[in-house]
């Protein structure tokens, strides 16, 4: 079977091996086997050299790669970036941040490891993100409600396996009355993630809900709207999906009493919101699947202290490496 060779090779690794053995086995002048594949006298030796030295094994492409690289990020610390990629889902900026080390360093060192992962490219149409940012905090909020699969007491099966997970949900099913689904399957629930992100700052607000009502939407602007408020930031507009609880009457009527203009993303594209889901795989990577919970409840009493890591302490590339809070300017004690 024919080896693979890269594009601007003047032979292939059959045309290498043919030309050497024309000079090696039949004596042929290296200037004629040179003349004769139409390549210099240069290459002719090297393959000849080769074959005599290796045999037709010396064919293949070589790695162009140094043999020495004095400035290669050392072993114990790309350990310690694959340790945090794998373990707390942290992304190149996160990882620099905690070890001091420039982001392309460790981006480099997660693409020689295969663990980078393609984000600037919109998935749907293959085409770069066009991005866009609002000009001071509370130009525009994005709301979205992200679901979750409720964690069954002991554990579910992302860190236990299928067989216990489906143990731990079966009993955490039969304990509080739960209904089954199509499939006979237990049910233990859906945690409603209601979400809100400042276009500008990208500083959150969250709540954990059990349904996605147009009274519990409503409640969250309100509550979101406050929230900001208290902070110093004055929300103008909102961009939500068109959910059923987005396009009912009374988030209409909500917006008009808070003084704050709805819009409503594209249908069928996700994209236009691209921000809060976005925000929504950190949310999941950092927070809900980071690491074993024995319940819900233990999920949900974790989520306060990782909003307020997400806002006041951890970096965000889009926000110059700073924590989301710092651009909510004037604002006292919001490093603490």
């Amino acid at each position: 079977m024919p080896h693979a060779t890269h594009s601007n090779a003047a032979l292939t690794p059959r045309a290498r091996l043919r030309l050497a053995r024309l000079i090696v086995d039949h004596d042929w002048p290296i200037p004629r086997a040179a003349e004769r594949y139409d390549v210099s006298w240069k290459t002719a030796k090297k393959w000849a050299d080769r074959y005599q030295s290796e045999g037709p094994a010396g064919m293949i492409d070589r790695s162009s790669a140094p043999h020495h690289q004095p400035n290669r990020t050392p072993a114990p610390v790309v350990r310690k970036i694959v340790h945090l990629r794998w373990k707390q889902r942290l992304g190149p900026v996160e990882i620099g941040d905690r070890l001091g080390m420039p982001s392309s360093t460790v981006h480099a060192v997660l693409v020689r490891c295969r663990l980078n992962r393609l984000t600037h490219v919109d998935r749907a149409t293959g085409e770069p993100i066009r991005r866009y940012e609002q000009e001071k905090p509370g130009d525009m909020i994005h709301v979205d409600v992200k679901k979750l699969g409720k964690v069954p007491d002991g554990g579910g099966w992302r860190y236990l396996g299928r067989s216990q997970g489906g143990k731990n949900r079966s009993a955490t099913a039969v304990r509080t009355g739960g209904p089954r689904n199509k499939h006979g399957n237990p049910m233990i629930g859906t945690c409603y993630l209601h979400t809100v992100i400042d276009d500008y700052s990208r500083v959150a607000y969250v709540e954990a809900h059990h349904d996605e009502t147009k009274e519990t939407a409503t409640a969250v602007l309100r509550n979101a709207v406050a929230w900001f408020a208290d902070r110093g930031v004055t929300v103008e507009r909102v961009l939500s999906d068109n959910g059923s609880c987005y396009r009912s009457k009374l988030w209409a009527e909500t917006c008009a009493e808070l003084d704050v203009v709805p819009k409503k993303t594209r249908p069928y594209r996700p994209q236009t919101n691209g921000k809060i889901e976005r925000f929504h795989r950190t949310l999941a990577e950092g927070w809900a699947f980071k690491k074993f919970y024995n319940s819900e409840s233990a999920r949900l009493a974790a989520l306060p202290s990782w909003i307020h890591e997400y806002n006041h302490h951890r970096p965000h590339s889009a926000v110059g490496k700073q924590a989301p809070i710092t651009r909510l300017n004037n604002l006292a004690g919001h490093h603490n």
